[in-house]
């Protein structure tokens, strides 16, 4: 706990200013008190006190200031803002990386890349603050233009969950800072600690450019605190990030006030292994897929779908590859899986387990719950696999665990027939070393989620890519390619330029 600690201190977040936050002041909240607990070696690192109303009143009334002045800052200025988070970013990168591994569970590795995704978000967005293009269009009236320009939404409510505590947020943040918004996070109460590190580190770059306060907020608390921002017709976009329940909860309350929402669901992930698969290069995607960050990401993988021929083969493998795995404190590099973020993930990881059994599946890797030294946390288990069929109710349902669904197919089109049968629609990929077989996955007939890849596996989207699922996982897009788009209102002008009022489609309306 004493690194721990210092790792707090680098990052200027001591037990005076943890409580509800504006950006450069902050101050203790009116309601509960929220303890983060480390899934680690289950120790209290600190407490955060959850905000009020009256708290929630205060941050929307700066956060509505701050976008007054904010949204008149040139777009290439505010990109030089976001450079300079993202250099703060650099030089914190080893301390954030330490307390997101050590807050949430993931492997210390995954906490540093974690904090490198954030740096390139902002590398990103300071290339787009000079890229926010619009269009021009010919007028079919003579001596008028007309064009199509973007402006900032206003205040952007983002939601993240606990298995991405700071990427996340970061690419919903960086984005709308260049686009002119203002945020106000609610950060997942399972891990409050990094949140308000974050913040920290944005206040300062914000008070050294004599910024206002408001431009970045954060709102700590449960699910209250998210009900408050969905129902608030004072934010125009709610960016939400977690299980699908949660975003419809999310979607149906905005939608109500017909407002915006950016909603980032569960995820059902597949493989597609075909027979011509390079099996060196497939199992360690397949492996890094299903066990990383315990799988606890929304792009985990989470069934195999493995053609009837090389079926047996792969099974090997997996099972020689899984005995491989190191399973500990995440703290230390030379172990790969962690633990789960609490107790209440495990008891789910038990309840699927069970269930498998019940339905008729069969374990090729049983599940473990692990104790004894070193697992004093009681969030350890053992990753998985189950022989099932895909139309299993608890193969249909999102588990995030660190469970695999090995599931045979005979013809390509089968295969994709079964990626695409569950409600989730986020990542997917296929390994082959058939052209044919590629193209035909890619193509309309193909997978039908958001992330399409080849020869690699369903983790480990890039920066530049929009990332997005469709059907449950809610159709939202976030990071790169045209997503900024999401934060901005489209406004079309039309100028006329010449001495007369021509109508459009030629309508005559003479007047004396």
């Amino acid at each position: 706990m004493k690194e721990i600690k210092l790792v707090l201190d680098q990052l200027g977040s001591t037990e005076n200013n943890f409580g509800v936050s504006t950006g450069i002041s902050s101050w203790a909240g009116a309601g509960e008190l929220i303890k983060s607990f480390s899934p680690v070696d289950g120790k209290e690192i600190a407490g955060v006190t959850s905000a009020s109303q009256a708290d929630y009143e205060k941050v929307i009334e700066t956060a509505q200031k701050a976008f007054k002045e904010w949204r008149i800052v040139p777009a290439p200025k505010r990109g030089e803002i976001v450079r300079q988070i993202g250099e703060q970013l650099r030089l914190k990168k080893e301390a954030l990386g330490t307390l997101v591994s050590y807050e949430m569970g993931k492997s210390l590795q995954e906490g540093f890349g974690e904090v490198q995704e954030m740096i390139d978000i902002c590398d990103f967005a300071v290339g787009l603050s000079r890229q926010l293009y619009g269009l021009t269009m010919h007028s079919e009236r003579p001596q008028h233009r007309m064009y199509e320009q973007w402006h900032p939404l206003g205040i952007v409510g983002i939601i993240s969950a606990f298995n991405f505590p700071v990427a996340v947020w970061s690419w919903n943040a960086m984005l709308a800072w260049v686009c002119g918004d203002v945020c106000i996070w609610k950060p997942s109460e399972k891990t409050p600690l990094t949140a308000l590190a974050c913040q920290n580190i944005i206040s300062h770059v914000l008070k050294e450019n004599n910024l206002p306060e408001g431009i970045s907020c954060i709102l700590t608390g449960g699910k209250e605190v998210g009900e408050w921002l969905s129902a608030d017709t004072r934010i125009p976009l709610i960016s939400a990030t977690g299980s699908t329940g949660m975003g419809r909860q999310v979607g149906e309350a905005v939608g109500r006030r017909l407002g915006r929402s950016l909603l980032e669901l569960g995820g059902n992930n597949a493989i597609i292994i075909t027979p011509s698969a390079d099996l060196k290069v497939a199992i360690p995607g397949i492996v890094f897929g299903a066990v990383g960050t315990a799988g606890q990401r929304c792009t985990s993988t989470r069934r195999l779908i493995v053609h009837v021929d090389i079926y047996e083969e792969v099974k090997t493998r997996l099972v020689k590859a899984y005995a491989q795995l190191r399973i500990g404190n995440p703290l230390d590099e030379n172990n790969h899986v962690g633990p789960l973020i609490d107790k209440a993930a495990v008891e789910q990881y038990n309840i699927s387990a069970e269930k498998i059994i019940e339905q008729g599946g069969s374990f090729l890797i049983k599940p473990k719950v692990l104790d004894g030294r070193g697992y004093e946390s009681g969030c350890y288990v053992t990753p998985c696999i189950a022989e099932v069929e895909n139309h299993f109710q608890i193969v249909q349902h999102e588990t995030f665990a660190p469970i695999l669904y090995l599931i045979p197919y005979e013809t390509l089109e089968q295969a994709v027939a079964i990626q695409n049968d569950v409600p989730q629609g986020l990542s997917s990929s296929i390994f082959t070393l058939n052209m044919r077989e590629s193209e035909y996955y890619l193509s309309v007939s193909g997978s039908d989620c958001g992330i399409a890849n080849v020869n690699i596996g369903t983790s480990g989207a890039e920066i530049g890519g929009a990332f997005g699922g469709e059907k449950e996982t809610g159709g939202g897009r976030e990071s790169g390619s045209d997503a900024w788009r999401a934060y901005m209102r489209r406004q079309t002008n039309t100028v006329n330029y010449g001495n007369a009022l021509p109508l459009a489609q030629g309508i005559k309306f003479e007047i004396d």
